[in-house]
């Protein structure tokens, strides 16, 4: 069955100032190779500056790849001229992270989820207006007539962001790019949006790429996870395999920060990753996470592990996983030789 979107070596590379008048390239996306199905759940989780949120854009070809390609349902729309996004806009919808920034506090919420419509040329006035009551009751902001006229600063942030989920969904898209769409509001508002985006899923089939920082959300709401440390996937596979079985020490890291409910210890330190990321200007040659890594021996510095399938669908780029001892158990203590 092929993909319907699938990147192979997508690289971002931006330029930075560095004084007066130079600068320096920074590779914010580093070969990065990733397919989602229709209807499945993919999540992309990794510390802030990992290149998450540029890999979004790249999905909606907001960005365009400096290198690699990116096809979406067979066609490939990597260097596509604006007609043809136009049509696959049509079929690929955003959530942002900010619904405070992303919804234009000049327009009514009705005319905030039609708009897609009318640059899509979808149906007449009136038509349209039924479109966007359906859309707002479908993300349970009812009654919609009364919600329709309001603007968003009359809004309570979990509110908001129901706006840009139903701005994303009028078009009833196929795929939604979900960049950090909960982590501006509040814990109860955040599980009841996810519910909803399940509910949606379920009943249209809605594909996903969720994007997060928060590696806990991700479990319970994606089908598979991908990794990324400083522009690379650096594990990936089913979501519950990820979880339980962290082949990478990045991703044992993030689960260890994970913080746990204590009921004796409600003021217990949680576990952190040590140092600090890399500068994406100057990467660490060899595996970017080495220098922070407890596992790291000689050759670490110098050799650049690719992703290494060990289990089924389950991949991993590091050298504790040579392609000879693929079913070789994570080690307990840091190897000699550091």
């Amino acid at each position: 069955m092929t993909a319907l979107l699938s990147l192979d070596k997508a690289s971002i590379v931006f330029r930075a100032r560095k004084g007066l008048l130079g600068s320096v390239p920074v590779r914010a996306l580093d070969d990065v190779s990733l397919s989602l199905d229709a209807g499945e759940t993919v999540a992309v989780v990794g510390e802030s500056g990992s290149g998450k949120t540029t890999l979004g854009r790249v999905c909606l070809r907001l960005l365009k790849p400096t290198s690699g390609t990116v096809v979406f349902d067979g066609e490939d729309i990597t260097r596509a001229k604006e007609k043809t996004l136009k049509r696959f806009r049509h079929r690929v919808q955003g959530i942002f992270q900010d619904p405070f920034s992303s919804l234009d506090p000049f327009m009514t919420v009705g005319q905030i989820v039609e708009e897609p419509l009318v640059i899509h040329g979808e149906g007449d006035a009136d038509t349209r207006t039924m479109t966007v009551h359906r859309a707002l009751e479908e993300v349970k902001l009812t009654p919609p007539g009364e919600l329709a006229v309001k603007f968003p600063h009359m809004l309570s942030g979990g509110q908001r962001q129901r706006v840009a989920i139903a701005r994303a969904l009028v078009l009833q898209p196929e795929l939604v790019v979900a960049d950090e769409p909960v982590s501006m509001v509040d814990a109860s508002s955040r599980a009841e949006i996810l519910h909803l985006l399940n509910e949606l899923q379920e009943r249209h089939g809605t594909a996903y790429l969720y994007i997060t920082h928060d590696i806990a959300t991700a479990y319970h709401f994606s089908h598979r996870i991908a990794v990324m440390y400083l522009g690379r996937i650096v594990e990936t596979g089913p979501t519950r395999e990820v979880i339980s079985n962290p082949l990478h020490p990045y991703t044992q890291a993030l689960l260890k920060a994970v913080p746990e409910p204590d009921p004796d210890n409600r003021f217990r330190r949680r576990a952190s990753i040590t140092g600090e990321p890399p500068s994406p200007t100057k990467p660490p040659s060899g595996c970017h996470f080495h220098p922070r890594c407890p596992y790291a021996f000689e050759g670490c510095s110098t050799d650049d592990p690719r992703l290494l399938e060990v289990r089924s669908n389950h991949q991993v780029a590091c050298r504790l996983w040579p392609e000879a001892d693929a079913q070789a158990r994570l080690p307990e203590r840091p190897p000699t030789g550091r």
